[in-house]
């Protein structure tokens, strides 16, 4: 284990937006000793956005060496005066990353950032064209013909330009949990007999929607990897004829000791604790998991996503947490959004992010398909 490291990172994008990628290299403090070295190409990205994925890439490998002291250096001048805490964070597709950084940061005792010039940090920048270069190489994918519903942004009013990743968003169906409205989060169970035949109507849907199967290919379906989601994603992959992928980002609130009890039995049992819980979005249920760590998952869920799939239409199957999530994050909301927005079993969100950091939410909780 090496308690004092270095962090040198970089990233690049070339047409900003354009192809992105970036680099991290760990070096022992006292001997220059290279340690761990972090590549990546990121899809369609800005510099700033590369620049970041850098800085946490560099961040994690450091954690994973069990270093406690770190030393950054970069040559974004916005990334370290940002992260040092002397400039804000004003455009919305950095703050999740930000705050993604200085979660990593706190888990060490000391990090410290160094603006030092690009010629300086010539292997982190290597590492970052590196990994551009490699985006490159990949064969492109034929062309598809496209809906201009789907490809089409709203430009004339949000400025946002790009193609966008849109994302149908899911809630799984009905559930005996859902019945008697208990706590459900990591707790597995099955759709009811009515939970299938709300599956099978979004199925339907879904399957009436154009842009979701083009020249023969079926557009991602990707689900929480509990049963109730399975089930339902299930539903949707049959009727599109294309298949289930699952990710652990799109899990549901884990309510730990709260798991399976009503509100009302939750309250009996902690009412001082449950009350602080709703006012305050970064306590964990007892046991469990803090709606703030939620959304930090279901970011870097998102952002994976993106990174393999962008701008592609994606079909997520999830809960009711990670869905508000992701329109949180499309609308720019502050977390009193968790408590002010309601879902419904098998409902139907869409949102849509582009690469320039902007994002357009289109719809929200559409159940007609349920009438």
């Amino acid at each position: 284990m090496t308690d004092h490291v270095l962090v040198e990172a970089d990233g690049g994008s070339r047409g900003n937006p354009g192809p992105a990628g970036y680099g991290a290299v760990v070096k022992d403090a006292a001997t220059d000793e290279v340690l761990a070295e972090r590549k990546a190409f990121i899809g369609i990205a800005t510099n700033n956005v590369a620049e970041y994925g850098g800085l946490i890439a560099g961040l994690t490998a450091a954690a994973e060496l069990g270093a406690s002291t770190v030393d950054v250096r970069m040559d974004s001048k916005l990334v370290v005066e940002q992260m040092s805490g002397r400039w804000k964070v004003k455009h919305p597709s950095m703050q999740p990353l930000n705050a993604e950084a200085k979660e990593l940061a706190a888990r060490f005792s000391r990090v410290r950032y160094e603006w030092i010039p690009r010629a300086e940090n010539s292997h982190a920048d290597g590492l970052a064209n590196e990994a551009m270069d490699a985006g490159a190489a990949k064969k492109p994918e034929p062309a598809k013909k496209t809906v201009k519903q789907d490809r089409v942004s709203p430009v004339g009013w949000t400025g946002a330009t790009g193609t966008p990743t849109k994302l149908l968003l899911v809630r799984h169906g009905q559930t005996a949990m859902s019945v008697d409205k208990r706590y459900s989060g990591r707790g597995d169970v099955p759709l009811t007999e009515h939970g299938k035949q709300q599956a099978a109507a979004a199925a339907k849907r879904l399957g009436a929607m154009e842009g979701l199967v083009v020249d023969g290919e079926v557009a991602p379906i990707i689900a929480s990897p509990l049963i109730r989601t399975q089930q339902t994603a299930q539903a949707i992959a049959d009727a599109l004829g294309g298949r289930v992928e699952t990710h652990p980002g799109l899990i549901e609130t884990d309510f730990g000791d709260w798991e399976g009890l009503t509100f009302k039995e939750a309250m009996d049992r902690d009412p001082e604790f449950q009350t602080s819980w709703l006012s305050d979005t970064s306590i964990a249920a007892p046991g469990g998991e803090s709606f703030d760590g939620v959304h930090r998952r279901v970011r870097k869920a998102r952002d994976e996503l993106i990174a393999r799939y962008g701008g592609r239409t994606l079909v997520l199957v999830s809960h009711v947490t990670p869905i508000k999530s992701l329109l949180r994050m499309g609308l720019d909301a502050g977390p009193s959004l968790l408590f002010r927005l309601h879902l419904d079993l098998a409902s139907l969100s869409i949102v849509e992010f582009y690469p320039d950091g902007n994002a357009s939410v289109r719809l929200v909780n559409d159940i007609s398909h349920l009438s």
